[in-house]
């Protein structure tokens, strides 16, 4: 990494907006590299398959643009998910009457399982993959932020917009009907 993003990793999330906010623009790049990562990956989980960086980087600006609104009562990673999430929706709205076609999306599901190596993995990537699309689009969300970005029950809540006992209740059906699926 070139040396002038160094001193801003050192930096917490609210110390690196606090210096955006000041001018330093490296901090603002700080933050979009922390964090595009697991937002990238957030919108691939919600189905996401195309213009995934393009959805990243609408994030960063509605966030950027509406920093002032965080009130940082939750990490900025959550809000960052939420905001993507509401934008994806927003964008599935708007694509409703072009999507009539769901064996579009099941082809391109497909696609994620080439670059296995063995037969083994990729059957039981493909077992978990079929049990996850089964899943309700709320317990989808709710367990793909649990498994893979690792938040809390009190930050999907915040995410999803529910209550955290509900965001509780929602993983553990979702993990119950994918252990369900994988040993029928």
């Amino acid at each position: 990494m070139a040396k002038d993003h160094e001193p801003n990793e050192d930096f917490s999330d609210l110390e690196l907006i606090a210096r955006w906010r000041a001018g330093d623009e490296r901090a603002a790049t700080s933050l979009v590299a922390r964090h595009a990562p697991a937002l990238a990956r957030f919108a691939m989980s919600l189905g996401q398959r195309s213009d995934v960086e393009e959805v990243v980087q609408d994030t960063f600006v509605r966030a950027f643009g509406s920093i002032e609104s965080f009130r940082a009562d939750s990490s900025l990673r959550t809000w960052l998910f939420t905001i993507e999430r509401r934008l994806i929706l927003d964008r599935r709205r708007g694509d409703r009457r072009r999507r009539d076609d769901a064996a579009i999306d099941d082809g391109d599901a497909a696609t994620q399982f080439d670059a296995l190596d063995g037969l083994v993995a990729e059957e039981a990537e493909a077992r978990v993959r079929m049990a996850v699309d089964r899943l309700s689009r709320l317990q989808r969300e709710v367990f793909l932020l649990r498994v893979n970005e690792g938040l809390s029950y009190k930050e999907i809540a915040e995410v999803v917009g529910s209550t955290e006992g509900a965001a509780r209740v929602h993983y553990h059906n979702a993990m119950r009907a994918v252990k369900e699926s994988l040993y029928v």
